[in-house]
C-alpha cells in the first residue's frame, strides 16, 4: 500500500531533504522533494500528494504561507499537511495549525519517530474517503448517521455535544484541533461558552469511551488516537 501513497517534503536544507526522503522511501513511499514553495505548488499541481510536510521556516515563501496557498487550490482541503519546525513556541505551532495545518513534527527529527507520525497521518485517508457512516476503531464504533456510539459492542449514551466533539475528532485522527476550531465548529462563532467547556466535555468522553482514544496536546488542543 505504501507505494502507492506520495508525500512531498519542502525544506531549504538539503541535508533535510536527503534524510527524510531516504528514510521514507524506504519505508515504500513515493516521495518527492522541493526546496522552495515555488516549486513545490508545481509538484503538488502534477503530482497530487498525499501528505506534504512543510518546514516552517524558508526563505520567500515560508511554511506558513505555502500552506495557505496550497488551502487555496481547486483540490487544496483533500491534502494531509503536517509542518516541520525547530521552534519551540507554542504560538507558532497553534498559527500552523489554526491556518490549515494538520499536525506537526519537531526537528532534530527522529526516524522510527518520523515513521511511525507519518503512518498516523496517513491512516487518515482510509477515513477521509470512506462515504461508509460507520466507522470501527478497535473498540468503539461510531454510527454518524444515526449518531450512535458503542464501545465494546456496548451502548454508550453521549450528550449531543459529546457525540459532536466524538464526530469531529475522529473525522480525521491524527489531526491536532486548535481549541478555538472546536468552539466554533461545535458551538459556533456567536455562541459564548466557559474556557472549561470543551475540557468537561472531554473529560465526560474518556470516562465514557476510555482514556485512549483522545490525547491532550498541552497548551493547544486535542487529537483522536488509533
Amino acid at each position: 500500500m505504501n507505494q502507492e501513497l506520495k508525500i512531498l517534503i519542502v525544506d531549504d536544507e538539503p541535508d533535510i531533504l536527503e534524510f527524510l526522503q531516504y528514510n521514507l522511501t524506504k519505508e515504500g513511499y513515493k516521495v518527492f522533494t522541493s526546496e522552495n514553495g515555488k516549486n513545490a505548488l508545481e509538484l503538488i499541481k502534477v503530482e497530487n500528494p498525499h501528505l506534504i510536510l512543510l518546514d516552517i521556516m524558508m526563505p520567500e515563501i515560508d511554511g506558513i504561507d505555502l500552506c495557505k496557498m496550497i488551502r487555496k487550490l481547486p483540490n487544496g482541503d483533500s491534502f494531509i499537511i503536517a509542518f516541520l519546525t525547530a521552534l519551540d513556541e507554542e504560538h507558532t505551532e497553534i498559527n500552523a495549525l489554526e491556518i490549515g495545518g494538520d499536525d506537526f513534527i519537531n526537528k532534530p527529527i527522529k526516524p522510527n519517530v518520523l515513521s511511525s507520525r507519518i503512518k498516523a497521518l496517513l491512516r487518515r485517508i482510509d477515513f477521509k474517503e470512506s462515504k461508509n457512516q460507520v466507522k470501527v476503531f478497535g473498540d468503539l464504533m461510531i454510527n454518524t448517521e444515526k449518531m450512535l456510539t458503542y464501545f465494546k459492542n456496548e451502548p454508550i449514551q453521549l450528550a449531543k455535544k459529546e457525540f459532536e466533539i466524538l464526530q469531529l475528532l475522529s473525522s480525521k485522527p491524527g489531526k491536532v484541533f486548535v481549541r478555538n476550531e472546536i468552539f466554533t465548529k461545535i458551538w459556533g462563532s456567536s455562541v459564548i461558552v466557559g474556557d472549561r467547556t470543551i475540557d468537561v466535555h472531554i473529560r465526560k468522553l474518556r470516562e465514557k469511551i476510555g482514556e485512549q482514544y483522545i490525547t491532550t496536546v498541552k497548551g493547544i488542543g486535542y487529537k483522536f488516537v488509533f
